[in-house]
């Protein structure tokens, strides 16, 4: 698994309660762009619209080399998941606060996946206790390799 794209936002903006694996329906052009690596999701969202997933603001920028018949970068693409996972993700993706977002993108036996996450939005305080504990955790690491560098 060899990852193209994270989305650097979902964890701090979001308490992650669940993921799913799921694929992504593609055009040529699209895969192709992706394989050079070229597109953002950091303002992606799924959403479940009459039985079927989809993936909504992630950009893929255009083939370079593609012709008129290039894609459309912002267009809303499908999500590939079995029945059950989609009525268990709607179910929780109805209760208020939640929202179904994409942590990765990423390439498995030359398909392109997408890890879902389902998500409940962080308060701002929140995300400061975040902050403060990894700023804590970094002092502590500090610390620890300064003591062991006066011992020796």
């Amino acid at each position: 698994m060899s990852i193209i794209l994270t989305n650097p936002t979902a964890r701090r903006d979001y308490h992650i309660l669940e993921t799913v694996e799921a694929g992504l329906v593609l055009r040529g052009t699209e895969a192709k762009s992706l394989r050079a690596g070229r597109g953002q999701i950091r303002d992606a969202f799924a959403r479940i619209e009459n039985g079927e997933a989809w993936l909504y603001n992630a950009h893929i920028d255009e083939y370079s080399f593609g012709n008129r018949h290039n894609h459309d970068p912002k267009a809303r693409r499908k999500l590939l998941l079995h029945k059950s996972e989609i009525r268990k993700l709607a179910q929780h993706a109805a209760v208020k606060g939640h929202a179904l977002i994409p942590l990765d993108l990423h390439w498995k036996k030359n398909r392109v996946k997408v890890t879902l996450a389902l998500g409940k939005g962080k308060v701002q305080y929140d995300k400061r206790e975040d902050l403060k504990r990894r700023e804590d955790e970094r002092q502590a690491r500090r610390a620890v390799m300064q003591r062991l560098k006066n011992r020796s």
